[in-house]
């Protein structure tokens, strides 16, 4: 009885088994193909938002911003390098301009020079870039300066040097050039804040108040802007392996000119760049683009702040103690 019944359920099977290979491989061949043909179309429209788009990066020259520069050169947007030293911006256009590109068509960059920490020449570089490129398509907001040090021994003029580089100047630039923005109702401003504008860690006070305070505004503007068509992106990185730490100021000016561990095990800037191009094309509004631990740290700032201000209490503890030692 066994073996008829063994027999009659044979057919089923086999029923059962057609149908499997017949139904259920080609709908999952099909969903591959079209999530790759989604990938495909998302490709194209980033590179058609960003081809010949004028693109505006601040802290050109070096790190986060310098990689930014080679991705988006290479997507064959209009640069506009900016930066405090001239013979860097130089030297990044040269070496800009002898990459072999070949897939878009490619375009000098413009380089203009000052410094976001002088208030009186973020107004004259604006003017000069709207004049060289006749407008702004998108503005990268990445110069910045990191800080380490107690608030008890912080000077309150480190406190606003670093905001004023950091959210500022930043603010500044913004201003200046979002009245032709508007004027076309078209426009991208992003910032690149920190994952330190979501949640604070001890002794970095300046550098997280600055980016909480950029995340604030950007935040703003993104609603007031949203009328006039303007996209506004914050970008939250966690750490990068670039020499943000070595020139991080301290408690009394000086630079800290130390690598930190974490910096050290950051990501490689080139792989966050083509992030930020990837955030911009797809118009995103808000990006993390931190580790597993940072990014949970952020909901359980919000979910268990109990729990997170004695997690960061204990940290103070043993950072001071390590300092002590």
């Amino acid at each position: 009885m066994i073996f008829a019944a063994t027999r009659k359920s044979l057919p089923k099977l086999r029923i059962m088994d057609f149908l499997t290979s017949t139904a259920i491989l080609p709908l999952l061949f099909g969903c591959v193909g079209i999530c790759s043909l989604l990938k495909l179309l998302q490709r194209m429209r980033t590179r058609a938002y960003l081809r010949n788009a004028v693109v505006v990066i601040t802290g050109a020259t070096s790190g986060l911003g310098r990689e930014c520069a080679r991705v988006f050169y290479a997507a064959g947007t209009k640069l506009v390098l900016c930066g405090r030293n001239r013979e860097a911006l130089e030297e990044l256009t040269r070496e800009l301009t002898a990459a072999q590109v070949t897939k878009v068509q490619t375009h000098k960059p413009y380089m203009v020079t000052f410094d976001l920490a002088d208030s009186g020449a973020i107004g004259a570089a604006a003017t000069e870039i709207l004049q060289c490129c006749g407008c702004v398509d998108v503005l990268i907001n990445n110069a910045g300066v990191s800080y380490r040090g107690s608030v008890v021994d912080t000077t309150m003029d480190v406190d606003k040097r670093v905001m004023e580089i950091n959210y500022f100047g930043p603010v500044a630039l913004t201003k200046a050039l979002l009245p032709s923005m508007i004027k076309r109702q078209q426009g991208h401003i992003v910032a690149i804040s920190s994952i330190q504008g979501k949640i604070s860690i001890p002794f970095r006070s300046a550098y997280a108040a600055s980016k909480h305070a950029t995340q604030a505004f950007f935040d703003c503007l993104r609603a007031e802007m949203e009328q006039y068509d303007i996209e506004v992106t914050v970008i939250s990185p966690g750490y990068i392996h670039t020499n943000l730490s070595l020139n991080a100021l301290t408690a009394d000016g000086s630079k800290y000119g130390v690598m930190d561990k974490t910096t050290a095990q950051g990501r490689r800037p080139m792989e966050v760049a083509r992030d930020v191009l990837a955030a911009v094309g797809k118009k995103k509004k808000d990006v993390i683009l931190a580790d597993l631990l940072p990014s949970l740290a952020i909901y359980l700032r919000t979910l268990a702040p109990g729990l997170f201000f004695s997690l960061m209490a204990s940290r103070a503890r043993k950072e001071q103690k390590s300092k002590s030692s």
